[in-house]
């Protein structure tokens, strides 16, 4: 079954008390002395523009915008803050990982009864899994973002090296990149890539929560893990790989001098290395990411965001049918992707052929981006939940990772490590917590 549909009852009963109240008795009316009045916060780039687009089109609602920081830069606290004093923004951005957390904490509006079908029907699937728990849909995705490989392929045609379609061909590439080219190296573990592993994770089978009855199951080093940790330690220990923090200085500096040929992440990264690697023009391409078992193709994410009503709203339904274009309409993108480069991959499979129009491909060589993205996105497994602290969860895997990186201590440890200092958290918000 999948792990969106399966209830942790503990979770949703405090759900239940918390939104008790905001749903109903909140009706959305047309304002008599002129448009509703919308707030709306989020981080996302091109944001801007797609405001202006929809104030344009229609005189109904008007759509205050407000820029906030990125999630770790201040605005997951900023947002809960808000909410806590009772004056969140009619919508805001919330990042996947985040979204249980906040559920629990009654930010988001329970939108299932608003949501149309005619909008379901166009979103992925596995897509609004991420946005549904227990059955319930708390956020409507905005982009959904399958794990991709990069590499600079004037580097593997060079040394004659196959782009590896499995886990076995990487490790295998990763030795013949060392000795053609001794100072290169084929991709980087990042000490602060704890979402990257969980992507990693996620594509094996793992499955760090799960909810089992009227408990949580936590599982950080469940076998599945325990597998792609031991592998990366593997490539770790034999110097196949950098140990560095991803958007560090010295990865960017590697990828731009060609000491580091190779990066995974999700698809919105083929934009983002466009920007922050112009010199690269012609030298990368992009291929699905290597697979465990190529007859049984599976894939998580990294990256992507929702966009929620909150309780505070007094007019969730026009938030809605804003959210709604947002996400849906072909001006709305368009209007996005005016503001400049992103590969963001759209959950709405019409939109991507406005994406794949709207983008010029040349940085690498004209290969067809978003129909790759497009085909990966399939193989997106939905059996992944996120936990309902992921933001400590996070934070208690890096610093594992960071210490691993240096030498004092192991991938697993570090997973091992920020499943203990998890439980606390949840226990903390009442819930019945089990570990393997």
């Amino acid at each position: 079954m999948r792990s969106s549909r399966k209830a942790g009852a503990a979770l949703f009963t405090i759900l239940a008390v918390l939104m008790t109240g905001c749903s109903a008795s909140d009706s959305s009316t047309s304002a008599r002395n002129g448009p509703v009045h919308l707030t709306f916060w989020s981080a996302l780039r091109g944001t801007q523009e797609v405001v202006d687009e929809y104030n344009r089109i229609q005189n109904k609602v008007r759509v205050d915008y407000q820029q906030v920081p990125s999630g770790p830069q201040g605005g997951w606290a900023k947002l809960s803050n808000a909410a806590r004093a009772g004056n969140a923004p009619d919508v805001a951005t919330m990042e996947y990982p985040q979204l249980p957390g906040y559920a629990i904490d009654g930010v988001p509006r329970d939108i299932t009864d608003l949501l149309p079908d005619s909008a379901r029907r166009k979103i992925l699937p596995q897509a609004l899994d991420l946005t549904t728990l227990d059955g319930r849909t708390y956020a409507v995705p905005v982009d959904i973002e399958p794990m991709m490989f990069f590499y600079r392929k004037d580097v593997f045609t060079k040394y004659d090296i196959p782009v590896p379609k499995t886990w076995t061909e990487f490790e295998s590439a990763a030795r013949q990149l060392k000795k053609a080219q001794p100072r290169s190296r084929i991709a980087s573990f990042f000490t602060n890539g704890s979402q990257h592993m969980a992507g990693f994770s996620w594509q094996a089978g793992g499955q760090w929560f799960r909810t089992s009855g009227d408990a949580w199951q936590i599982s950080l080093a469940d076998a599945p893990t325990r597998k792609v940790a031991a592998y990366w330690q593997g490539l770790v220990d034999q110097d196949l790989v950098r140990v560095e923090p991803v958007d560090s200085q010295q990865w960017r500096a590697h990828l731009q001098n060609g000491e580091t040929v190779g990066y995974m992440a999700g698809a919105w990264a083929a934009g983002s290395l466009m920007n922050s690697t112009p010199s690269g023009k012609g030298k990368w391409a992009i291929a699905p990411l290597p697979q465990w078992d190529p007859a049984k193709p599976s894939l998580g994410t990294q990256g992507g965001s929702t966009f929620a009503v909150t309780k505070d709203s007094n007019h969730p339904k026009e938030a809605l049918e804003f959210i709604t274009w947002m996400v849906t309409s072909p001006d709305a993108l368009r209007a996005k992707l005016s503001s400049g480069i992103s590969s963001a991959f759209p959950v709405v499979p019409e939109l991507v052929p406005v994406a794949r129009k709207e983008m010029d491909t040349s940085y690498y060589s004209g290969q067809d981006i978003f129909g790759l993205f497009q085909q990966s996105a399939q193989l997106i497994s939905p059996r992944w939940k996120w936990g309902p602290r992921m933001t400590s969860t996070i934070t208690s895997v890096e610093d594992g990772f960071a210490k691993a990186g240096a030498g004092r201590g192991s991938i697993v440890e570090a997973l091992r490590e920020g499943e203990r200092r998890t439980l606390p958290d949840l226990k903390s918000l009442g819930l019945s917590v089990t570990t393997n």
